[in-house]
């Protein structure tokens, strides 16, 4: 599903552990880090493909995690040129994302990237907060800088928290 101006629907998930870490997963057989993040496709809602994607790329269900702010609006990432494939219609000219910051509620070991057949990471780690910004891809870190600093308060509010993960 691409809409009319060359954007591909997305979800982006930020999940956070209690001491404000995030989850930064490698790509299969890359030396290549990123937020986990899927396609909405024509029937879900972005909270339902945030689901689907944390279930396939994560091996996290909604029990695992809480929803704890996402992004006002869409934030929006072009491709670089040598990406777009033109032979392809409509033609998708990049992504626009809902971002989804995640608590999550389980232990480390339910964290599962390998549990389809076709998985898109083969590896994952805790990450500082700010982090991401100096390791993901450069046509991406625009809009995770400017998701992260929406989401910045509540990460800090969390990692302030008192209880058990």
């Amino acid at each position: 599903m691409i809409d009319a101006d060359g954007f591909r629907p997305n979800v982006g998930i930020i999940i956070a552990n209690r001491s404000g870490q995030l989850l930064w997963a490698r790509r299969v057989g890359q030396n290549a880090w990123q937020f986990p993040q899927g396609g909405i496709k024509a029937h879900e809602t972005p909270e339902q493909a945030l689901y689907r994607e944390l279930e396939e790329e994560i091996g996290l269900t909604p029990e695992d995690v809480e929803i704890l702010a996402c992004t006002r609006g869409w934030l929006r990432y072009r491709l670089p040129r040598r990406m777009v494939r033109t032979h392809s219609r409509p033609i998708c000219i990049g992504q626009k994302q809902k971002w989804f910051l995640l608590k999550i509620r389980c232990r480390d070991s339910r964290v599962c990237v390998d549990s389809t057949p076709k998985p898109e990471f083969d590896g994952w780690r805790w990450v500082s907060y700010w982090y991401p910004l100096g390791q993901v891809v450069p046509f991406k870190r625009e809009v995770y800088r400017r998701a992260l600093r929406e989401l910045a308060p509540r990460v800090h509010r969390l990692a302030n928290e008192e209880g058990p993960c």
